[in-house]
């Protein structure tokens, strides 16, 4: 699983907070069956209202709820939040999550540098996004509290 965390402007109104979950082969259809029985749709036109929740601990990404709370997905290793994706989601109450299929994440994205990289992430996304293969949803947001020691 790769989770990833962005800040889109928009043209009126303050920046949404996003969250980027492409999902491996083995765990693809469980988690887009998932998504779609939380309200998660293809991703055209604006992203509907789901039942999926983010939480965060501080900053730290900590799950993403489906299905009304009956599944829970969480990141293997620490996602940190930027603050100004962390004022986004609180300032708005949401985040737009975008599920992409395995393979949308480009290899080697992690060794460009930042601007780079967001461009080469960019163009992968709308591919994917243009075949009808990105689902998207909006996604309540809540702080969970302080992250205690992870075991």
């Amino acid at each position: 699983m790769v989770w990833a965390l962005a800040v889109r402007a928009v043209a009126a109104g303050p920046p949404f907070a996003e969250l980027i979950v492409e999902i491996g082969p083995r765990l693809y259809g469980e988690f887009v069956e998932s998504a779609v029985d939380s309200g998660f749709v293809m991703a055209a036109g604006e992203p509907p209202a789901s039942t999926a929740v983010v939480g965060l601990h501080g900053s730290v990404l900590s799950r993403l709820v489906l299905v009304g709370g009956r599944q829970l997905w969480e990141p293997a290793s620490e996602v940190r939040a930027s603050p100004g994706w962390v004022a986004a989601a609180e300032e708005r109450g949401l985040v737009v999550v975008l599920v992409v299929p395995p393979g949308t994440w480009p290899p080697g994205l992690m060794d460009l540098a930042p601007e780079q990289g967001a461009e080469v992430l960019g163009r992968s996304l709308e591919e994917a996004r243009t075949a009808g293969a990105v689902l998207h949803g909006t996604a309540g947001y809540t702080q969970l509290g302080p992250l205690g020691p992870r075991s």
